[in-house]
């Protein structure tokens, strides 16, 4: 009887074997691999990602309407970029351009009010009428190509704003950064 208390029967031994093993399993349960942590990235808050104006594969039948849409387009471009002081650079270069075309009287006027300030919304305002001249003088001198008419509707508190561009993708001038992708292709000017 001693012997039976000191070693336990075959069923007892097994008993215990199988905990033992449940308990070595479930405590190797793990891959054995170390959790990946987590990767560090650091941001920049100050940078952001600069636009760049695809290459206008449209030609003009005037010399003076080529050089003042490729101002029109980089305008667009700096005020994509959210950029006061390239967009008043290149408003002042185009009242010069404009001034070799006639009937662009409301597009001169515009680029000047976009050359004298600062305030790049005050210059999104402005690049309404701008539009409409270039829009003008596309409509006259251009030979060959494809030209966008894209529109935000939510420009101007909902009353929205066309701009022309040299591609089908949007990049709205009236928004920039913050809404870089509003907008849908209103027409084609071929």
């Amino acid at each position: 009887m001693r012997l039976y208390l000191c070693c336990p029967n075959r069923y007892q031994m097994k008993k215990v074997l199988f905990i033992l093993s449940c308990t070595l399993v479930l405590s190797s349960c793990g891959d054995g691999k170390k959790q990946a942590e987590p990767e560090v990235v650091t941001v920049d808050v100050n940078a952001k990602e600069v636009y760049t104006a695809a290459d206008t594969k449209a030609s003009f039948d005037d010399p003076n309407a080529t050089a003042l849409f490729q101002h029109y387009i980089d305008l667009k471009t700096a005020l994509v970029n959210t950029d006061a002081t390239t967009t008043k650079a290149i408003a002042a270069k185009m009242v010069t351009a404009s001034d070799s075309l006639t009937g662009m009287e409301s597009l001169n006027a515009a680029a000047a009010a976009i050359a004298a300030t600062d305030d790049v919304e005050a210059q999104r305002v402005q690049f309404v009428p701008l539009t409409e001249g270039i829009e003008l003088m596309v409509d006259k001198h251009l030979a060959s190509g494809t030209i966008y008419k894209q529109y935000c509707p939510m420009a101007f508190d909902f009353e929205g704003g066309f701009w022309l561009s040299n591609s089908k993708e949007i990049y709205n001038p009236y928004f920039g950064d913050k809404m870089l992708h509003c907008g849908k292709v209103d027409s084609k000017i071929e």
